[in-house]
């Protein structure tokens, strides 16, 4: 089919409508409630979800995974698509949790934009801190929004500060509270001097009803909450903390907005501000250093290969975000890495774990291709013109288990289960030559990986596995000379990492390597990229 050569017109009008980017947080900071009240508010579900683990409360959308609905927390990035106002979005919600920041950085590798979400109570915490020198690493501009106004927090002036003074990023706030907070009064905008007041719906099932009231009654009726907010915005106009779109673009200012994603206050000026000032889809770099301009043919990168997401459907979906061209359903792709040709008849879009069929995707767009064998997280497709995009490095692991079955019967069950759970990146799978390939070695970031192999592996494959932890801490890619070194050192170990071959020596803490790298200065011992922190 001609997919791919559509006029370029049509492709770049196409993209410069879309806004694909992912929301990022700290845990428990609410980022799961905002990504459903930010669909909730493009009228792309009609009820949102709650908080989880209250009782009688549905989980949110975005967190379709047993354990996620149990435990309160997302373990695994999901694609939002919906439009608004003519936009039409790609919102990716990520892992919170930092055992999963390896699944966040692939999402990042995804996006045009970030939303930072800031707890009011607690600011700027750890995993915000490393999800947001990702962003800056990558070049992905970033909105934050200061949610949970609703409840006891800090002043907002000293969160713009911590803000500038932490990670060095401008503040540019639209639109300010009303009342400190947990005495959420509403928001006035910036740009307009409006005020508009927020009323509760049950349980923030849907919409807040938005009461727009003059500046006049407000100060009448606000009264000294009122006088404080316009003397804090005086000052914010003294010191000269507005938005620009430059220094926006170049990743060194941030559009700030307040609000209440559970009650879905002020979430309707996000979504309106990421539709005005998030990016769209640009040229992206490729494996030469070039750009592969929209225009050109179809080409797309793989950043996420995921199984289990509906019962109904026992097949993985692999994740691609249209980087160039226009893609058509059925048209024939090119697998960069093999040069083996791929059928894309059964394209799909995604909506949490719902799926619907998808005829047609522009860049920024993201194409489920079910049952995709062979395709890996950082893989590239392409149609006509050849390209390769940079791979999506693998975060260092820190924590090691050896994977046994407990039942020998399902053997092949568990053989297949670990390769899947590798291809998707849930773990890093690891050969070694002391143990064979019936007891793999499976590497992680943080521990909860571990638990989310155990929990697939007895539900989707039927395979339930007994994991026995090893006293590694530290690895390091080396090479086939390095490993004859190493090989049969106190407190080392050499492994094959069995997605692409490439050896990994592991060693029982970093003393144990300085001391390795002390002896034999000649070895080959490559650090591999730190969790959540760009080298």
């Amino acid at each position: 089919m001609g997919g791919d050569a559509s006029a370029p017109r049509d492709v770049a009008e196409e993209a410069a409508r879309r806004r694909t980017f992912a929301v990022i947080s700290h845990p428990d900071a609410g980022k799961s409630t905002l990504t459903e009240a930010l669909a909730l508010h493009a009228a792309a579900i009609d009820e949102a979800g709650a908080v989880h683990g209250k009782a009688g409360r549905r989980g949110v959308r975005s967190d379709w995974m047993d354990m996620e609905r149990a435990r309160g927390i997302s373990i695994t990035s999901s694609v939002l698509r919906f439009e608004h106002g003519g936009m039409l979005l790609n919102l990716l919600d990520t892992p919170g949790h930092a055992d999963f920041s390896e699944d966040t950085y692939r999402v990042l590798a995804a996006v045009d934009g970030a939303i930072m979400l800031l707890d009011s109570a607690k600011g700027l915490e750890a995993q915000t801190l490393k999800l947001f020198d990702v962003c800056r690493h990558r070049g992905v501009p970033v909105i934050t929004f200061v949610n949970k106004w609703d409840r006891p927090g800090r002043e907002p002036l000293e969160l713009l500060d911590e803000i500038e003074q932490r990670i060095g990023l401008r503040p540019a706030p639209l639109n300010w509270p009303v009342g400190v907070a947990g005495d959420f009064r509403g928001l006035i905008d910036r740009a307009s001097g409006s005020f508009t007041r927020f009323h509760r719906t049950p349980g923030g099932a849907r919409r807040a009803v938005a009461e727009h009231v003059p500046a006049e009654r407000a100060a009448r009726e606000e009264g000294g909450a009122w006088e404080t907010a316009v003397e804090e915005l005086a000052l914010l106009d003294e010191i000269g903390a507005v938005l620009d779109a430059e220094a926006f673009a170049a990743g060194t200012c941030s559009p700030v907005l307040f609000g209440a994603a559970l009650p879905n206050f002020g979430v309707g000026a996000l979504l309106e501000t990421v539709c005005r000032l998030a990016p769209a889809p640009s040229a992206r770099e490729d494996e030469t250093g070039g750009e592969r301009p929209l225009s050109a043919p179809f080409a797309g990168q793989v950043f996420k290969v995921q199984a289990g997401m509906d019962r109904a459907h026992r097949d993985s979906l692999a994740f691609v975000r249209v980087c160039s061209g226009r893609f058509e359903r059925g048209m024939p792709l090119t697998h960069a890495q093999t040069g083996r040709p791929l059928v894309t008849k059964y394209a799909q879009t995604v909506f949490g774990r719902d799926r619907s069929t998808l005829d047609a995707a522009y860049p920024g767009d993201v194409i489920g291709l079910p049952n995709a064998s062979g395709l890996t997280v950082g893989d590239t497709l392409y149609a006509k013109a050849p390209v390769v995009f940079p791979p999506i490095p693998s975060f260092a692991p820190e924590h090691f288990m050896v994977a046994r079955t407990t039942d020998n019967s399902r053997a092949k069950q568990f053989r297949r289960g670990i390769e899947q759970l590798d291809k998707e990146g849930v773990v890093q799978v690891l050969r070694s030559d002391l143990r064979g390939d019936q007891a793999p070695v499976l590497a992680a970031v943080g521990p909860l990986q571990f638990d989310v192999v155990a929990a697939r592996m007895a539900d989707e494959f039927t395979a339930p596995v007994e994991l026995t932890r090893l006293d590694y801490s530290t690895a390091r890619v080396t090479d086939k000379e390095s490993a004859e070194v190493l090989n049969g050192r106190r407190g080392v170990e050499v492994l094959t990492r069995t997605l692409d071959g490439s050896l990994i020596a592991v060693f029982v803490d970093r003393w144990r390597l300085r001391a390795i790298e002390r002896e034999h200065p000649g070895v080959t011992l490559t650090p591999m990229l730190a969790a959540g922190v760009p080298d």
